[in-house]
């Protein structure tokens, strides 16, 4: 049994005040008329329903949608000489305004040579994006995306394919047995475990993960010893019974037969410290931080900033801090607390403000700039302190004493799995790994 924490239930209470919330924001007006009257709500019905139980958000997404709703509704004609320009609200930009100017002809003596189209974006600005493979191309490339998520030996060969097309990454088949048996006792705290998933969901989510950060280990784990000698394993991202990801310490043969049992395939390095590692470090010490994390939600909070340090050098083509910008801004209206548990709470720590967009304008700086802001390991989230798989280990490291007078320098939640796999505290993997093909 994983000792962890449980989180307290959500209370009934809670439903009620949101379903009052969401029936108050459907009945009064909205828009300019809302404003007049001063009873304008400050979120749509819609913002709600991702925080609401299932019984309950289903039915109501099922009356404010309908198939109908994939067809445009029309808002206005933009016609030369209007008396005023055309106007309109929406979801991405509060508010717009459209105006169209003829343009004197030059040449055959004609009136009108053509026509400028002004807009007027009153939020975030317009940012324009090109599918460089066409309509055919873009289509192709979802086909090989999707089968990176299959749970199938198709799936798994996808992510391998995908892998070695755009990180140049060469795998060979090891000989059988695929499962190579240690002994418990060779295993010391402060070992590291490396893992790769290569098919299913978590598969295809870190195939992508390893794409994005350059790493070729997707999750992390390290073993520790009590005082009986018992062996765990403490990590960050560990699934409890309610599907909440959170940190825990599992006994080994616990976790041991969960890697077996994974039908994500994963691929599993066992990484030593090294002699002079082993020597600075402070197994107490490690328990002690260990102990007073477990429970505490996964690190999602800094899990994208510790890959982007620089304005465009961490981003693998097409991909940019452009691009980065509007999925952030359109997720941020599909799934707002998703949104604030993965950049939105990150994104105000660094500016010491609750306003993003509007507080990077005042200071001029731009929002690729933002990005690049170093994380801090003392910022505390509203769910408390966050720390990735990696984070949560290489803080342990760090109260265990292995940095020595380096530490306070070292920001731990800066590392991504790639830089903690690569970093000389370990000596050349034992590797072994459970594999059905």
């Amino acid at each position: 049994m994983a000792w962890a924490a449980e989180a307290p239930p959500r209370g009934r209470l809670r439903a009620l005040l949101l379903l009052v919330l969401l029936a108050a924001s459907a009945v009064l007006p909205r828009g300019a008329r809302a404003v007049e009257l001063g009873l304008k709500m400050p979120f749509s019905p819609r913002d709600v329903l991702p925080i609401l139980p299932r019984q309950v958000a289903w039915p109501v997404m099922n009356t404010l949608h309908s198939a109908v709703d994939l067809l445009p509704s029309f808002v206005a004609a933009v016609a030369p000489g209007a008396p005023a320009p055309a106007s309109w609200g929406g979801a991405c930009f509060a508010v717009n305004e459209a105006a169209i100017e003829l343009t004197p002809g030059d040449r055959n003596g004609t009136d009108v040579g053509g026509a400028v189209l002004r807009l007027k974006v009153k939020q975030h600005g317009v940012s324009v994006f090109l599918m460089p493979s066409g309509m055919l191309g873009t289509l192709l490339s979802l086909v090989d995306v999707l089968p990176l998520f299959s749970n199938t030996a198709w799936g798994q060969h996808s992510n391998l394919a995908f892998l070695e097309k755009h990180m140049g990454a060469s795998f060979e088949k090891r000989s059988q047995p695929w499962v190579a048996n240690i002994r418990k006792e060779d295993i010391q705290s402060g070992d590291f475990l490396a893992l790769s998933k290569i098919r299913g969901r978590w598969g295809g989510f870190e195939t992508l993960e390893k794409w994005v950060t350059g790493a070729f280990a997707g999750h992390t784990s390290v073993c520790l010893k009590d005082e009986k000698g018992d062996l765990w394993v403490a990590e960050s991202g560990y699934e409890n019974d309610k599907g909440e990801e959170i940190i825990a310490v599992v006994p080994w043969d616990e976790w041991w037969a969960m890697a077996l049992k994974d039908e994500s395939n994963p691929q599993i390095a066992l990484l030593p410290l090294h002699p002079d590692v082993r020597a600075r470090f402070n197994e107490s010490a490690a328990w002690e931080y260990v102990r007073s994390m477990v429970g505490k939600p996964y690190g999602y909070h800094n899990m994208i900033f510790s890959w982007i340090d620089t304005i465009g050098d961490n981003y693998p083509p097409p991909l940019d801090a452009n691009l980065v910008m509007a999925v952030m801004s359109m997720w941020t209206r599909v799934q707002p607390l998703y949104a604030a548990n993965m950049w939105n709470e990150a994104l105000n720590k660094r500016l010491g403000t609750e306003g993003i967009i509007m507080e990077t304008e005042r200071r001029g700086m731009s929002f690729d700039q933002l990005l690049t802001i170093p994380e801090q390991d003392e910022w505390i989230y509203s769910d408390g302190k966050s720390t990735t798989c990696v984070a949560f280990i290489l803080a342990m490291y760090k109260e265990a004493g292995i940095f020595g007078p380096f530490a306070e320098s070292v920001q731990v939640t800066e590392f991504t799995v790639g830089v903690q796999v690569d970093m000389s505290m370990h000596f050349i993997p034992s590797s072994f790994s459970h594999s059905s093909s």
